[in-house]
């Protein structure tokens, strides 16, 4: 099997680089071509001096945006460009800083194996973050599953087959959110046990503000299931508080009304023809090893 690795990166390269030795290391045992795809979101610090030789990876390649679009587009841009310019079989999306374990692609290749047609996610079984932003986050995935019907468990650290990508590619929500959208293109989805390593270098870029819009950008692919069920909601509810109104009871209905204005724009975000258009966004493509 062919297998392609799509990692974004932004001004993180120390950690790349400790992350590329890593799938070297771990990819040893297997006898599949692993290729690796950098996708770099317009990064404003130098790359660092590569002085490691790859032995097991069989090729390297940095895409070069033209300007930072984020994770989500860059993501995006690399199923895209893969798709369309290289051969294979398997693209397996993860994070450049260590929170998603090289340990765990051979996993993730183990179980394709037995399921060769369906998506491989990695669904988190225990996370590296303090117990608040854990509840908080345990919330974000309630919501969701209550106002979407979607239970997501996973982030970008997947195994997508060649047929799913494609609809990956044709999929205009694919711009905003990647998760959000792999739900939407298939359900046949299958999993191993997945344990968030630490950061090889600093502090978790996941701040609560980034996990809000992660969230609502999940919410924004469902965006008529979400608008929906935040009807009945309010509708139950104002049944129940119309004896007592008063500004505290409120509070729900303005929240709702103000997430739903904010999700309806995350998902106006949505351009096809711009998605369509996005390899034109690439400056230039250097290549670490051939």
């Amino acid at each position: 099997m062919k297998i392609k690795i799509l990692i974004p990166i932004y001004n993180d390269w120390r950690s790349l680089f400790e992350l590329l030795k890593n799938i070297d290391q771990q990819i040893s045992e297997i006898d599949d071509e692993v290729s690796v795809l950098i996708v770099n979101d317009g990064s404003n610090e130098e790359r660092e001096n590569e002085s490691f030789e790859f032995i097991n990876i069989k090729s390297i390649k940095i895409l070069n945006m033209r300007e930072n679009k984020g994770h989500a587009r860059c993501n995006a841009a690399g199923l895209k460009y893969i798709f369309e310019k290289e051969d294979f079989d398997y693209i397996i999306p993860m994070d450049g800083d260590g929170e998603d374990r090289p340990e765990e692609i051979n996993l993730l290749i183990e179980k394709s194996k037995d399921y060769p047609k369906d998506i491989i996610t990695a669904n988190r079984i225990r996370r590296s973050e303090g117990l608040l932003f854990k509840i908080c986050y345990e919330s974000h995935k309630l919501l969701t599953l209550i106002f979407t019907g979607q239970s997501i468990k996973f982030g970008n650290f997947t195994l997508l087959p060649k047929s799913i990508v494609e609809r990956m590619v044709n999929e205009k929500a694919t711009w905003n959110s990647f998760s959000g959208s792999l739900c939407k293109v298939s359900k046949n989805r299958k999993s191993i046990s997945s344990i968030r390593g630490l950061r090889y270098f600093g502090p978790s870029k996941m701040s609560f503000s980034n996990l809000i819009k992660h969230s609502l950008s999940i919410i924004s692919v469902f965006k008529f299931t979400w608008l929906t069920r935040s009807v009945i909601f309010l509708l139950i509810y104002c049944y129940f508080i119309s004896n007592f109104i008063s500004i505290i009871t409120l509070i729900p209905v303005v929240v709702i009304i103000v997430l739903n204005g904010m999700i309806f724009t995350l998902a106006a975000r949505e351009n096809l023809d711009e998605y369509k258009n996005s390899l034109s966004n690439i400056s230039n493509i250097d290549t670490i090893k051939e």
